[in-house]
């Protein structure tokens, strides 16, 4: 099994045990002596603003949930150790032997942590009956047409004075209408 060679794999591990896994990992990896061999575990995770009462917060957020990813050489004895740590259930791969991370893989997920935007989830679907809480429309009832995400922009129908208009906002200026 011996590559000689650091690569990146990615480990499965019990749902929202990836946090200690890591931990685990690290531990395990100081205390066997395997410093040349396995080098850098991270859990993959990406900023994610949530708006909750018309505030905006940044929390962190697991892009694959239940892995874990592992820069190491592939021996028979890191495979040992990374495979018998607590909470992992074992390597992405066909068969027995696991299958090394592309590069562009890599650097696709190592960008995707730390040198792109938060990613804004909008909590709205096109149909919903929504108010508008800010702007000049304040107060006037709508239904949502489109969402455009990287924007964080909605474009919502709304009726007044007779007429329909399709009006594009911020999605702070809106909420959900609540029926009773």
């Amino acid at each position: 099994m011996a590559e000689n060679k650091k690569q990146w794999f990615v480990v499965h591990t019990y749902s929202g045990y990836e946090n200690k896994v890591k931990e685990n990992l690290i531990r395990r990896t100081g205390t066997m002596n395997m410093e040349n061999y396995i080098f850098r575990v991270i859990v993959p995770m990406e900023d994610e603003v949530q708006v909750k009462d018309g505030q905006r917060k940044v929390v962190k957020r697991k892009v694959y949930p239940g892995y874990v990813m592992v820069e190491m050489v592939l021996t028979d004895d890191s495979w040992y150790v990374v495979r018998n740590t607590t909470g992992v259930t074992g390597f992405v791969g066909t068969g027995s032997k696991p299958v090394p991370l592309a590069d562009n893989e890599v650097q696709m997920i190592l960008r995707q942590m730390g040198y792109e935007e938060a990613v804004l989830r909008l909590d709205y679907s096109v149909g919903e009956k929504v108010r508008v809480i800010d702007g000049s429309f304040a107060g006037v009832t709508g239904t949502v047409l489109e969402i455009n995400q990287e924007k964080n922009r909605i474009k919502v129908q709304v009726d007044m004075l007779g007429s329909t208009a399709t009006v594009d906002l911020d999605n702070l200026q809106l909420e959900k209408v609540e029926y009773q």
